[in-house]
């Protein structure tokens, strides 16, 4: 027994330690009192597979045990032959042109060569013209190695030669290439068509390798169960001239992408669901895959058309488009996904993170605060203090909406902005400051300027519009201005974006603060949503972009500080440079 595993397992690397293990086996003179043959095999078995830590090694004891002898194909009369490949294979054409094809065996070169006319016109040549194969493997549980070449090269390109796999035999000690065909009976598939493959926990063997050489070349979708985890080749081998027989695993599959293999451990699937619903759920991710296209494509149209910086707009509609061409997007499974792999490809174009796919939340209707609640509200939302050297502080992490930020103007002048106007310098801090709407950005600008005149903060180009409009002070404010002569430092993060650093850009261009911390996210003014053509996909785009006249603003930049340093230092800094200034002026 052990010199039938050490001789034929599959994986030698793995005997380590088992000619030692042998011995001591051989020693124990326990095994003498074991009752009967079986359970002989039984301790055994448990012995060569704790060595070896593999579950396929098996020790058996079967005295009316008879070889199975390979099938054969007859010679039968074509009718015959029709009639059993009706049984064997299952075939149909799904509505939207979807075909379904399932195979229970894995024919070899042998038989497909000899029926391979018969299988081209009674099978293939109404696989061809549809638009999506589902490939029923759920219920293959055996097949022939060499056939694997025939299968997966009708889903490849006939040049050039893709090394499909590589099958290990021990016996031998060779390891054979399996490569893909230039050269096949009739038309291949294609490259570009959806492709799903649906498995169960009975999928076994040679089918396997199917799947997971398709899954690996990113050829095929796995929809279904986790297969069985078989084996390429297994052989039962007598053992002397007993009724004791050693199954032993003789070959292996190494895959050439992975350097791994489907062995024991199964082909795990791309989408897991249960295998009586693997067919409704490749059916849904067929139909997605069709509207691919027409999603794209609307998105590049939408983005050439309305981004804010139209060059950009067009270089980023063109690279999708061209993505689209090469299949980028056809590996996709769910609505999800799509949506994700589209937000990806348009962070990384665009350069920012401010043009993705979203959702059509609508927004919430107005809360009817009592103002008592407003005053809660504010008191969460705003933080101030005032430090040594009357020197003030006033964080808030967003910037609220115009008309909504001026119903409660007032209550915001009492709460927060008396605490900190009559202080001698101040202190910004917008290091969480996530943006939110900039129309409420002149009014916030205005309170550090002289109401003497209007000052032109920033000119906002629309693209959807076409048209320029110019941010400027407001001659009227709710509170006290702090006005421009009083010290000013601004602290920002790689956190700060949108309408924060909006503020931050005009307060630096205008040269009204210092800038202490780090460099800003650079994102954009706030996006639109634009629904894709009739579909249920959503893109965010930023529509408006500031001054650019003078070189680039804030946008996919950022803004770099005047006195870099880590935001979690930025307020000590900033707190050394204003006490070290106030010291001065005493």
């Amino acid at each position: 027994m052990a010199k039938i595993v050490m001789d034929n397992y599959c994986s030698p690397e793995k005997l380590v330690g088992m000619k030692e293990a042998i011995g001591s086996a051989s020693g124990n003179t326990a095994i003498l009192n074991i009752p009967d043959a079986e359970s002989l095999a039984r301790v055994l078995s448990a012995g060569v597979r704790g060595t070896v830590s593999d579950p396929r090694l098996e020790v058996t004891y079967e005295p009316n045990y008879v070889p199975a002898v390979p099938q054969q194909m007859p010679p039968l009369p074509p009718e015959q032959l029709v009639a059993v490949l009706q049984t064997s294979i299952k075939l149909d054409i799904l509505e939207g042109n979807i075909g379904y094809l399932r195979i229970d065996h894995i024919l070899g070169e042998e038989v497909a060569d000899k029926i391979g006319a018969l299988l081209l016109e009674l099978v293939w040549s109404k696989i061809l013209p549809t638009s999506a194969l589902i490939f029923d493997l759920r219920y293959t549980g055996s097949g022939d190695v060499s056939g694997l070449p025939y299968i997966v090269s009708y889903f490849t390109q006939a040049e050039p030669a893709v090394h499909i796999d590589s099958i290990y035999d021990r016996k031998s000690n060779t390891t054979t290439k399996l490569m893909s065909l230039s050269t096949l009976l009739g038309e291949r598939y294609g490259t570009s068509k959806p492709l799903i493959i649906l498995t169960s926990k009975n999928t076994n063997g040679i089918a396997e390798d199917v799947a997971y050489c398709l899954k690996n070349l990113k050829r095929a979708t796995i929809v279904g169960e986790k297969t069985a985890g078989g084996s390429v080749k297994i052989d039962k081998i007598k053992v002397g001239d007993t009724d004791f027989y050693v199954t032993v695993p003789t070959a292996k599959s190494i895959n050439p992408i992975t350097g791994s293999t489907w062995e024991v451990v199964g082909v795990s699937p791309d989408v897991e669901v249960n295998a009586e619903d693997a067919l409704a759920t490749a059916i849904k991710i067929v139909q997605l895959r069709a509207q691919v296209p027409a999603v794209v494509e609307g998105a590049a149209a939408l983005i050439a058309s309305n981004y804010a910086f139209e060059d950009v707009g067009t270089a980023v509609a063109a690279k999708l488009k061209g993505l689209q061409a090469i299949g980028a997007f056809n590996m996709v499974v769910s609505k999800t996904d799509l949506e994700t792999k589209l937000t990806a490809v348009l962070e990384y174009l665009s350069g920012g993170k401010s043009l993705k796919t979203t959702s059509n939340t609508p927004a919430l209707p107005p809360m009817n605060y009592s103002p008592e609640m407003y005053i809660d509200l504010i008191k969460v939302s705003f933080q101030t203090n005032v430090f040594e050297n009357n020197i003030g502080y006033l964080r808030f992490d967003m910037f609220g909406d115009f008309e909504e930020v001026k119903a409660i103007a007032q209550i915001i002048v009492e709460h927060v902005w008396n605490n900190v106007v009559n202080t001698d310098a101040m202190i910004v801090d917008l290091r969480n400051n996530i943006g939110g709407p900039t129309t409420a950005i002149a009014g916030f600008c205005s309170y550090f300027f002289d109401g003497d005149k209007q000052i032109v903060l920033d000119k906002l180009y629309d693209r959807t519009t076409g048209e320029t409009t110019e941010l400027v002070t407001l001659p009227e404010l709710t509170g006290t201005r702090y006005g421009s002569k009083k010290s000013l430092i601004i602290l920002t993060s790689p956190a700060t974006a949108g309408a924060g650093e909006e503020f931050v850009y005009i307060m630096k261009k205008l040269g009204r603060a210092m800038i202490v911390g780090e460099t800003t996210s650079g994102s954009s003014h706030p996006a639109k949503t634009f629904q894709i053509g009739e579909s249920d996909y959503f893109l965010s785009i930023p529509t408006v972009h500031s001054d650019t006249s003078a070189g680039p603003a804030w946008e996919g930049a950022g803004i770099s500080p005047h006195i870099p340093v880590s935001a979690s230092k930025a307020l000590d800094a900033a707190l050394a440079i204003l006490n070290k200034h106030m010291a001065g002026q005493k």
